[in-house]
């Protein structure tokens, strides 16, 4: 007896069939509207905007930003709490 074959599905790019097989739309990179350069511990009212109310550092999911600036804005964080200039 023959095998059944499925012809009604679709192959993606990488040849996996399935139906939900349609490529998906990459997600557009965000505008960073400062310099690495203003990413600096005296500038508290620009960290503020990446802190919570309880004082968290917001992950790069919400901030949007490229991983070196992340890296370079908790760094900044710490050091401004660490100087008492943040809480």
């Amino acid at each position: 007896m023959p095998r059944k074959t499925h012809t009604d599905k679709k192959k993606d790019s990488r040849g996996r069939g399935g139906y939900g097989a349609e490529r998906r739309t990459p997600r557009p990179k965000p505008k960073v509207d400062f310099t690495v350069d203003l990413l600096d511990f005296k500038n508290t009212t620009l960290l503020k905007n990446y802190v919570t109310d309880a004082g968290r550092i917001l992950p790069r999911k919400y901030t949007a930003l490229p991983a070196h600036y992340q890296r370079r804005l908790n760094q900044a964080i710490k050091r401004a709490r660490q100087s008492l200039l943040m809480k």
